[in-house]
């Protein structure tokens, strides 16, 4: 960084020709990367080259020529320097810029189905996961989409949403049908699966070990975020080893220049694809591609829109949407962010708490849209700043990883409305180990059985059960029913033995 303040020259000199190609008598390292690395303030990552061995300084600096320099400057410079810095005043988002499930009218609710439909069957919509993270708070390595939550089939999250996909594939082919009175072939909806350096391998053999759990192979696309290095309060690079720099993924707002420096926008746009549903990995009751939600952005003719579910209580640990600044656009703050008065102020008008809209990582952006803010964020460089016990040659350390938050997308964003749904309908989180108070297998298990049990008695189906109903039910496959439709053929007039799965 060429701001940081002295430099300590690790390579003082050379062995008299100038060209930096020895050290001590020995090889040093190349000449050009030394002065990029000088240029920049990070000439200490060589610290330690004499003691290294042949093999890993061939490590280290196979290491540093991977680190886009340049841009990883701008980053650490643009980020200390607005971290801590007073951002504009917060305001509840205003009642318009959002849709309420009380008063949301049922022919809206169809026409917006109808609407998404459509789309889906035109080839517009692609899906987006956000599948980064490891299991390690519930005690795997596996990425989180392996996971298995307990329900009565043994699905893991993955296999859950991927017949979701087939579901709505389907749906939308049958929708076709009933509008030309012909036969429409099914259009799959392409998968996007952002992974990390710590879950690409695994989740790739997972699928293919699962046969993509029923989808098309060639619908399937798998990429991977990126990392940024470590650094220190200075902003130097911490070196997890004498030949490797401390990196941490960059965080699920990574999303962003991932998908332009692959090129993945360029692949949508080639497929026809108009709108993206992103949505985060561990949420076991997440609607994708969703056909409602999706008609109701085209609808509105937003640049992005999110669903939001309304906040448990005043102190729940949760991000809230809110206007930053008098007129100013919707964002999200953090929970931590939110003084206590005003996470507990009541609307008068609504008695509804005034910051209520709980973000829960379920968003519908255009194209367009997403072409736009990767270029954005990329010129601003603003990553969010977690102090960390960073992995370092000196043992743990405290300092920096840099992040950007898929949130971060909003405020460029020249329209955008929010969209109410039922927290028992479609967030059910899978955070914690077994065993913890809230956010836990289990507690995501029963959510999903209490509302597909919900579907079959309302479909005239009947339930016997050996435990208590309160702690058990019924799951209902993705491929019988995407939202409790369809189910009455198969439930009317039939008692299941609970815990089962109803499928076909």
């Amino acid at each position: 960084m060429r701001e940081i303040g002295a430099q300590r020259a690790v390579i003082e000199g050379s062995n008299g020709n100038g060209n930096g190609d020895q050290f001590n008598g020995a090889v040093g390292p190349p000449q050009g990367l030394i002065e990029r690395l000088k240029d920049y303030g990070q000439e200490d990552a060589f610290a330690l080259w004499d003691e290294l061995s042949s093999d890993e300084r061939d490590l280290l600096v196979k290491d540093i020529e991977n680190v886009d320099l340049s841009r990883i400057d701008r980053i650490i410079r643009c980020s200390l320097q607005s971290h801590g810095l007073p951002a504009a005043a917060i305001e509840p988002v205003p009642e318009s810029s959002v849709s309420t499930v009380e008063d949301r009218k049922v022919e809206d609710r169809e026409r917006w189905w109808k609407m998404g439909m459509k789309a889906i069957s035109e080839g517009k919509l692609a899906v987006l996961l956000l599948s980064g993270g490891q299991g390690t708070r519930l005690g795997s390595s596996d990425p989180k989409g392996c996971f298995n939550i307990g329900l009565p089939s043994g699905k893991s999250l993955f296999q859950l949403q991927a017949e979701k996909i087939l579901r709505v594939q389907r749906l939308a082919a049958l929708s076709q049908n009933e509008v030309h009175a012909g036969s429409a072939d099914v259009v799959p909806i392409h998968w996007y699966i952002m992974t990390s350096p710590f879950t690409d391998d695994a989740t790739r053999k997972f699928f293919e070990s699962h046969k993509y759990f029923g989808l098309e192979s060639d619908q399937v696309t798998f990429f991977q975020q990126g990392t940024i290095p470590c650094v220190s309060k200075d902003g130097r690079f911490i070196m997890e080893t004498p030949c490797r720099v401390a990196k941490a993924p960059d965080g699920n707002g990574g999303l962003y220049s991932a998908l332009k420096y692959s090129r993945l926008l360029d692949d949508m746009t080639m497929r026809g694809v108009k709108y993206l549903d992103c949505y985060g990995v561990d949420n076991a009751l997440v609607r994708v591609a969703d056909p409602t939600f999706l008609g109701y952005f085209i609808d509105k003719g937003v640049a992005t829109a999110a669903k939001v579910v309304r906040k448990a209580y005043p102190q729940e640990k949760v991000g809230v949407f809110v206007r930053r600044g008098k007129g100013g656009p919707l964002a999200v703050v953090e929970y931590s962010e939110l003084d206590s008065s005003l996470a507990s102020a009541i609307n008068q008008e609504t008695g509804r708490l005034r910051f209520c809209w709980s973000n829960v990582c379920l968003h519908m952006f255009t194209v367009d849209f997403l072409n736009q803010v990767a270029n954005g964020l990329e010129k601003d460089s603003i990553f969010h700043l977690a102090e960390k016990k960073i992995p370092s040659i000196h043992g743990y350390t405290m300092g920096y990883k840099l992040e950007q938050f898929i949130f971060d997308a909003f405020p460029y964003a020249p329209s955008m409305t929010l969209f109410e749904v039922l927290r028992e309908e479609e967030f059910a989180p899978v955070k914690n180990a077994n065993g913890s108070n809230y956010d836990t297998p289990d507690s995501a298990r029963l959510l999903c059985l209490r509302l597909h049990t919900r579907w079959v008695v309302a479909a005239g189906g009947f339930l016997t059960h050996s435990v208590p109903l309160y702690s058990t039910g019924v799951e209902v496959s993705p491929l019988c029913s995407y939202a409790g439709e369809n189910l009455e053929a198969i439930c009317r007039g039939r008692t299941f033995h609970a815990p089962c799965e109803i499928s076909y």
